[in-house]
Order: C-alpha cells, then structure tokens, then sequence
C-alpha cells in the first residue's frame, strides 16, 4: 500500500517536556487507524506535526513524499482538532462554503450537509449552534476538500450515544470513497469497531502497532464473569488481577490465566454459577499495555481525559466504565 505520510524516528521536546520520543510510524492509503494513549501520550502532538503546525525537534516528518508545510500537500489533508473554534456570527452554510474555497475540488455545500446531517442548520448561527452541532460541522469540515488522508483529534467528544453513532456512519462512507483516516478517541469501544489498525502510545513512544485483534492478543487478560456471595474470597485466588462487582451477586473478575483460575476456584469450594469467560476489549489491552493502574487497588483505570475529568477516587474497573460514562452524558 501506498504511504500518504510517515514519521521517522521522530522526538519533539517543549522546554524540558518530551512529548514524543523517538517514534517511527508510517500511514498507508486506505486504511482507519486508530491512534490511543493516555493523556499526555503525544497523539494530538504527532497529528500538529502532521498538519505543519508544528516541528519535530529531531528526525523527519513527510506527508505525501513532501513536506508537511507545504501549502500543496495540505490540499490533500483534512483535519479536526480537539477544540472546536467556529467564526460565531457566520451561518453554517457560509463556513462549509468558506472552507470549500480553500480547494480546488470540494464538495457542494449541500453535499456536505446532507452527508453530516446539516441540512436544517445551514441558515443558523454558528454561536447558536448546540456543543454536539458544532463538533459535528467541525468534523464535517475536514472532510470539505475530499482530501486524501483526514486526521481526526477526539472527533466525537461531547456528542451523544446517537449522535456518535451517525457520525462514525459518515466517517466510514467517506472512507469507502477513498479517504485514509487516522482518529484519536477516548471512547474505545469505537475504535474496536471501527480502525483497522490500532497504534498506542504510552509517555511519547509507540508501544503496540497492529491489527485491533493483534493488539488484543498481546495481553492475556481474560474476563471470568460468575455469581457468587463470596468475591472477596475469589479475589484472593491466584492469578485475579482486578474485579468489578454488578448487582445480585454477580462479579466479574479480570486474570491472566482464566483456566488456573476455574481449576482453582472449584478446589476453593467457593460457591458460584453462571460462570462465563471472554477474552480483553481493546480498552482492556490498552490499560494493560500502558500500565494504567488505580494506586490504592492496583486494578486498571481509565487514563485522564481532559474532557471528562475524573477523580482518582472516583476511578472504577472497565466494565463500568463504559456504564458511567454513558450516564453522565
């Protein structure tokens, strides 16, 4: 395949900061790839260097076979950062056509909004619009210039269940009309389901590279879910490296080894049943290969989120997490 953009050994420091370290990445044509890491990994840093908005402090950055500030090699990029920044007083309508102007081949300002689902706000306010109708025009954006290669920063925050869910139904269409896309995202869950190749990064280096399934096979974490009214007494059997409590007795327990673990809890005597095994998510794997763990318990915690801060203390096992995140909303 061919490479649209390539990082080699690639280090940028800020002050005494070293966001990224030394990290060699190359991004094919065709392809989702889904860029993970706790906050503070590097990820929004390699994509600005990307774009050209920034310099690496040391190795090369190359984006179509040129050089990432080139204004010709923008033309084939997209993008979306974290922070949505929209001009207030100008109408929906008028921003898609603005940006389209940039391009030599956008799309129709009416293509876009029927793509995104902006058909109704095209008449409205920029600063009137919703915090959710806003993301979703800035993700719309990036993909104005039909552009070779989109790279997307958090695209999906603040958005609801529903609203995710129709724009990552976008993001695939576009895809399957020819576009590469790279996109950072705290919802995990979606990147399993969506990216066909999953980078992590962990304090500014790449940690894993590979298939969402290779990357999972990486760690043995396993899930053995059963009722019992003793999990205290499983949680001391060999091998349990967390667990997480549901209602009605019911546990879910997180091990290396989920055969030693059932050997060893029939020899225990510990009352169960409904027991069930699955193997790690890639939320799972991810927390294991960065080594994202709760001080007090040792058990896997989600990495800080910028835009959904949470507490140490308020910390809880991965699968509920997901529960939290979607009743905050």
């Amino acid at each position: 395949m061919t490479v649209l953009a390539r990082l080699d050994h690639v280090t940028r420091r800020f002050g005494e900061v070293l966001a990224v370290d030394d990290v060699t990445l190359d991004i094919h044509s065709g392809s989702i790839l889904g860029l993970l890491g706790p906050n503070g990994a590097g990820k929004s840093t390699v994509l600005t260097m990307l774009q050209g908005l920034r310099k690496p402090s040391s190795g090369t950055v190359t984006l179509f076979g040129g050089s990432p500030g080139d204004y010709r090699m923008r033309q084939k990029l997209g993008g979306t950062p974290q922070e949505t920044a929209l001009p207030p007083t100008l109408r929906v309508g008028e921003v898609i056509d603005f940006v389209g102007r940039h391009f030599d081949d956008p799309l129709s300002t009416a293509a876009v909004a029927e793509e995104f689902g902006l058909g109704d706000l095209l008449k409205r306010q920029t600063g009137a619009l919703s915090g959710g109708q806003k993301r979703r025009l800035s993700v719309a954006l990036a993909f104005v210039g039909q552009p070779r290669l989109v790279l997307l920063d958090e695209p999906t925050t603040g958005l609801d269940v529903d609203a995710r869910r129709t724009l990552w139904d976008a993001v695939r269409r576009q895809h399957d009309r020819g576009a590469t896309v790279v996109v950072t995202s705290h919802y995990l869950e979606e990147i399993e389901a969506l990216a066909e190749r999953v980078v992590v990064m962990g304090h500014g280096r790449v940690i894993a590279d590979d298939t969402v399934t290779a990357v999972i096979n990486q760690v043995s974490l396993r899930q053995v879910r059963l009722v019992t009214d003793q999990p205290d007494r499983v949680s001391g059997l060999p091998g349990v490296v967390g667990r997480d409590l549901g209602d009605n007795g019911s546990a879910t327990f997180y091990a290396n080894d989920s055969d030693r673990l059932i050997v060893e809890l029939v020899r225990s005597g510990i009352p169960f049943s409904d027991l069930t095994v699955r193997g790690a998510t890639l939320e799972e794997a991810f927390l294991t290969l960065t080594g994202a763990t709760d001080a007090a318990t040792g058990q896997p915690t989600r990495p800080s989120d910028p835009e959904s801060p949470e507490p140490a203390s308020a910390r809880t096992t991965p699968a509920t997490r997901t529960a939290q995140k979607e009743m905050n909303r």
